[in-house]
């Protein structure tokens, strides 16, 4: 309370600085604060899948084979007697490792590559938009699936795949960035100065272009689990045994008109995940953003 009573006299004299007053505003953004408590859920979840999960995700039972919600199962089962709730406890952790590392892949490779496309600029920036330009041009979805069907499903390639799609994203919202930090006085001076290209684009560029990354890197995690979610459900995801939501989607649509339970509840966790990252993402977006901050 102290700290939020103190962030809010600072922010009535306007002495925040400016991670500060992004800081404030998401705070005051009901739904950034909606997003991050649900996925701070879902974080947890993962993490301790083990111990909340009433069974094990590949623990079967076949004399309880489709079993309608009750109270030893309150999802039910599925079509091998596997407990409902206890995959999609799984399937959180094996959403969320999908989702940040294709993000955190493509980050790095696409953020290197904007980073030295807007700052050299020349036949370097040429070379790399043309590459970006024939990526964006395929559908990320179809990429994916072209990629995982060529080198064989698995977490591996689903993640390499993903990834391989958000690294154009990236890398152009980066330039855009990086393009319109070089022309300001201060880099001028760094150059002055004798400061290496590395020094200035390490001390000086990056923490002036975070706050695109953030803002996509939120909004990109939702892409990647969705992603995901549909290349399980076309059957090029995990394997069988393993708990992907997708999958049990996939799984449960041979009986949908008998058991709903099967596809309504993967489904559920598929959309309020990234409902959440998308509100996440909206309200960091406006934070970094005085105009919309202000509305």
């Amino acid at each position: 309370m102290r700290k939020r009573e103190k962030l809010d006299q600072l922010a009535i004299s306007g002495s925040l600085t400016p991670w500060q007053e992004v800081r404030y505003a998401i705070s005051k953004d009901n739904r950034a604060l909606i997003g991050l408590a649900f996925i701070a859920i879902l974080v947890f979840i993962a993490i301790f899948a083990e111990f909340i999960a009433p069974y094990g995700m590949r623990e079967q039972n076949l004399q309880n084979v489709l079993q309608a919600p009750t109270l030893q199962h309150w999802l039910g089962t599925d079509d091998l007697g596997r407990d409902v709730l206890s995959r999609i406890i799984f399937g959180t952790r094996t959403s969320l490792v999908i989702g940040v590392s294709a993000v955190s892949i493509a980050l790095a490779i696409g953020g290197v590559l904007g980073l030295v496309s807007g700052y050299f600029k020349g036949i370097i920036d040429i070379l790399i938009m043309r590459v970006s330009d024939v990526l964006l041009a395929i559908p990320s979805i179809l990429l994916a699936i072209a990629i995982v069907a060529s080198f064989g499903s698995g977490m591996f390639n689903m993640i390499v795949a993903i990834a391989i799609g958000n690294i154009a994203i990236f890398a152009r919202i980066i330039r855009s960035s990086v393009m319109t930090v070089t022309e300001r006085q201060f880099i001028e001076a760094s150059h002055a100065l004798g400061s290496s290209h590395f020094r200035i684009l390490t001390k000086h560029i990056l923490p002036n272009v975070l706050s695109p990354i953030i803002v996509q890197s939120s909004l990109g995690i939702a892409f990647a689990i969705l992603a995901a979610a549909g290349l399980g459900f076309i059957g090029l995801g995990l394997e069988a045994s393993v708990a992907e939501w997708g999958l049990m989607l996939s799984s449960g649509r041979a009986y949908i008109r008998t058991q709903t339970y099967l596809t309504i509840y993967p489904g559920l966790a598929i959309m309020l995940t990234i409902l959440a990252f998308n509100m996440l993402g909206d309200g960091i977006r406006d934070a970094f953003d005085p105009k919309m901050r202000d509305r």
